[in-house]
């Protein structure tokens, strides 16, 4: 018997992604017709093929099936323990999963220095005060007392809570990026070698339901052989001036370059989908618009200094915190709503948040581009870009047998020897907890992951170990050398 094309074998049973609580891709079209058809194959409805005869039978339709839950998840004895370090956006975003999920996961200390966010963090999971902590470091004052660490304190400080952590014992959850440099990276991997301790990094695209049945399909040979992909991520314009022209990370020398505190998520989605070595990349951007040069004619230091064409600019502070409530997060608002309007106008005056774009101390690029060579002759391009009225990534994947094309709205596999598509759309229909958690359902995925794996102390439970999510860290590190140098930089693990 001929061997078959690479294209054409299923994947072995280790290689086949499940999700964490079956979450469906719902079924837009004939809905009956495709059950009907499912069934009708003799397949599970996480496992079926979308080999040449499945295109022809199901037609230019949309349609649906549920990923089955992970079959390495086991029943917890008791929940597991943690201590967070940060009680700002992303702490909150594990921590909701805590307050929602309390058998599974139970915070029992708190490190955060604004008190208002340590005595919020504190009262919502009815925290001891003798385990809160104004600072990470004396946390680990204490003989160890929870089973994990949570890691979202800002980028410049994950390096030393992180080692700390480690050679004490605990599991960590560590917020995206690992360490602002190349050399803490890999000290945190050689590290966590060395102590055999779980560390797992929040790549969440990886537990997001669109992307774990992308890869499943290209695992399985849906469009052949990978030639190339091509991936956007629109930052959407506002959110650039928020989080990387005003906010926390306007300032690379300060944080972290932004194609590693932004885009890292997507080298390392890329990196995943193609499942081969990266061996080259090389990458150009620049801070393009928002300088001190750009700033009209009129404009002032701050939108609340009498700026005159504040109505009509687009980045307008008052526009967007004040009037359109937008990401008010960041300014920590009183419970009282009747104060919220003036407390959001005082931060205007005096914070960052308040200040003109065009006048920031801010260096991160606007528009980045990288290309990137894999193992095989797999090509990949990705472009960050900040001037969209959109959100939400886009990717384009060119197969040997056919293509895919996504917005993580829906999915669209078409098949050339058929000419046939079928329109895969992700919904959460019992679960929107974590549809609405953040990154299409990702961050309370690896949430529930880690719980398993660290009540196991099984690292096999997680697809983002600190083993599997450096070489996108990697790949990143390289690009901002290439975008600096002009030259095309090996990547070398």
């Amino acid at each position: 018997m001929p061997v078959r094309p690479a294209w054409q074998r299923k994947c072995p049973s280790s290689h086949i992604l499940w999700y964490h609580c079956c979450i469906p891709f719902h079924i837009t079209t004939d809905t009956m017709n495709r059950r009907n058809l499912i069934k009708s194959l003799g397949l599970g409805v996480g496992a079926i093929m979308l080999n040449r005869d499945t295109f022809a039978d199901l037609g230019n339709n949309s349609y649906a099936y549920p990923l089955p839950s992970n079959p390495l998840h086991k029943p917890l004895a008791k929940p597991v323990t943690a201590i967070t370090l940060g009680a700002g956006s992303r702490g909150n975003v594990y921590g909701n999963f805590a307050a929602k999920f309390p058998d599974q996961l139970d915070i029992v200390g708190v490190a955060e220095p604004i008190p208002l966010r340590n005595q919020r963090y504190a009262t919502k999971h009815n925290i001891a005060d003798n385990n809160r902590f104004d600072t990470w470091e004396r946390v680990f004052e204490r003989p160890k007392f929870a089973d994990a660490i949570i890691i979202t304190t800002p980028d410049n400080l994950h390096y030393g809570p992180c080692m700390k952590a480690l050679s004490m014992g605990y599991d960590i959850l560590l917020e995206k990026p690992i360490a602002p440099t190349e050399r803490e990276c890999r000290d945190i991997l050689a590290l966590a070698k060395k102590s055999g301790r779980i560390v797992a990094v929040c790549h969440v695209l990886r537990y997001a339901p669109y992307f774990v049945k992308m890869k499943e399909l290209l695992s399985q040979g849906a469009i052949g052989e990978i030639i190339s992909i091509q991936h956007f991520e629109p930052i959407e314009h506002t959110h650039m001036a928020h989080s990387y022209v005003r906010g926390n990370w306007h300032n690379s020398k300060v944080t972290t370059p932004i194609i590693l505190a932004k885009s890292c998520h997507d080298l390392d989605i890329i990196k995943w989908v193609i499942s081969k070595p990266a061996r080259q990349i090389s990458a150009m951007g620049d801070l393009k618009w928002f300088r001190k040069e750009n700033a009209p004619q009129g404009s002032t230091a701050r939108c609340t200094d009498g700026c005159t064409i504040e109505r009509d600019c687009p980045y307008s502070a008052i526009r967007n915190y004040y009037e359109k409530k937008q990401r008010l997060y960041v300014f920590d608002l009183p419970e009282d709503k009747s104060k919220q309007p003036d407390f959001i106008m005082e931060q205007l005056k005096t914070t960052n948040y308040g200040r003109c774009v065009y006048r920031m101390d801010n260096d991160q690029p606007d528009h980045y581009i990288t290309n990137i060579r894999f193992g095989d002759n797999v090509t990949a391009s990705f472009s960050m870009e900040a001037f969209t009225s959109y959100a939400g990534r886009r990717t384009r994947i060119m197969g040997s047998m056919g293509d895919m094309v996504g917005d993580m709205e829906e999915l669209v596999v078409t098949d050339f020897r058929t000419g046939k598509s079928v329109k895969l759309v992700p919904k959460a229909e019992d679960v929107d907890d974590y549809k609405n958690s953040g990154h299409g359902g990702g961050d309370w995925g690896l949430a529930r992951d880690f719980v398993q794996a660290v009540s196991q102390q099984n690292p096999n439970v997680l697809t983002s170990t600190i083993d599997e999510s450096i070489e996108s860290h990697i790949m990143a590190f390289m690009a901002e050398a290439s975008r600096k140098s002009d030259k095309v930089m090996p990547i070398k693990m």
